[in-house]
């Protein structure tokens, strides 16, 4: 059985298929998401009609392993009274790329709702995402432990940071 894709040659049939459907229907007609990790880019970097001072594309990352989604945990700082030296631990799934080194290890901050009651949601759709803020937490993974990843409309994340004050 032979591969179909006559332009590309990656070994993996269904990669040279899907490359070349993607390469034709763009031929046909322009080929724009509404929702996308391309469009959110655009938007940050104001190639888009609505700049509104954004400055995080939010992702969700599914781990490679099974194809999850990836939930973050994180301490606020401790407020130094002596008894913690750590403050409340949270969970997300939404995060914000600090930055990625040429090994593919990422600093990843977690975003939260500061209206958002559940520290620990169990699942992405359980986790409130109308109004991610930067919580100042971050983690640091291995961005090859991930097979995807999905990019939510631009936001501004700095507007409120979410903090221990804030009651989750």
């Amino acid at each position: 059985m032979g591969c179909c894709g006559k332009e590309f040659d990656t070994g993996n049939c269904v990669c040279d298929i899907l490359k070349e459907i993607a390469d034709v229907q763009n031929d046909i007609v322009e080929n724009c998401c509404d929702s996308s990790c391309e469009r959110s880019i655009n938007d940050l970097l104001g190639e888009q009609e609505n700049n509104n001072d954004l400055d995080t594309v939010p992702v969700l990352l599914y781990c490679q392993d099974g194809c999850k989604p990836f939930k973050g945990f994180g301490a606020f700082r401790g407020d130094n009274n002596g008894s913690c030296d750590f403050g409340e631990v949270v969970g997300s799934f939404y995060f914000r790329v600090k930055k990625v080194d040429d090994n593919c290890c990422a600093v990843l901050e977690l975003l939260r709702d500061p209206a958002d009651d559940d520290c620990n949601p169990e699942n992405p759709v359980d986790q409130d995402t109308c109004h991610l803020r930067a919580t100042g937490i971050c983690i640091t993974v291995d961005v090859n432990c991930f097979c995807h990843v999905t990019c939510l409309p631009a936001i501004s994340a700095f507007n409120t940071v979410v903090s221990p004050s804030h009651k989750y």
